[in-house]
């Protein structure tokens, strides 16, 4: 990607300093694209990925996940439209469903795991649809 990275100097601790990297959300898609398939990788993962990717000490987990949400919500929109799994960017990988993040996400839990055990049996979605969209409930 050739976005520049935004790396602000924060305070760490009393008297240390590190540089926290901001991500934008396309860097933040990016690392979610790369989660294997089926399996839930945590947050804190892809913050490391990218901090060492642009040589950050760390990078801000509020902002990860803002752009997470920001990505749930693109990404479910565009499949209630129609639009094939692998035209997405599956925010599924980055959520256990049994968190309270799943309930606040485009989809809900039911969706996510849905999305989980359906790679994890082998459909990637490569150009298909999921063929069932479960509708939020009380949000």
């Amino acid at each position: 990607m050739s976005e520049i990275p935004t790396i602000k100097p924060r305070r760490k601790g009393r008297s240390g300093m590190q540089a926290m990297l901001i991500p934008s959300r396309g860097m933040v898609a990016e690392q979610i694209r790369s989660a294997p398939e089926g399996v839930v990788t945590e947050a804190a993962v892809i913050r490391r990925r990218l901090a060492a990717q642009y040589g950050a000490d760390a990078c801000c987990p509020v902002t990860v996940q803002r752009h997470l949400r920001v990505i749930a919500e693109l990404s479910f929109g565009a499949l209630e439209k129609g639009e094939a799994l692998s035209a997405v960017t599956p925010y599924w990988r980055m959520v256990d469903p049994a968190s309270l993040l799943a309930k606040r996400l485009a989809g809900g839990p039911a969706f996510i795991r849905e999305r989980l055990a359906a790679e994890a049996e082998g459909e990637s979605g490569a150009g298909r649809r999921t063929g069932k969209i479960i509708p939020r409930s009380g949000l």
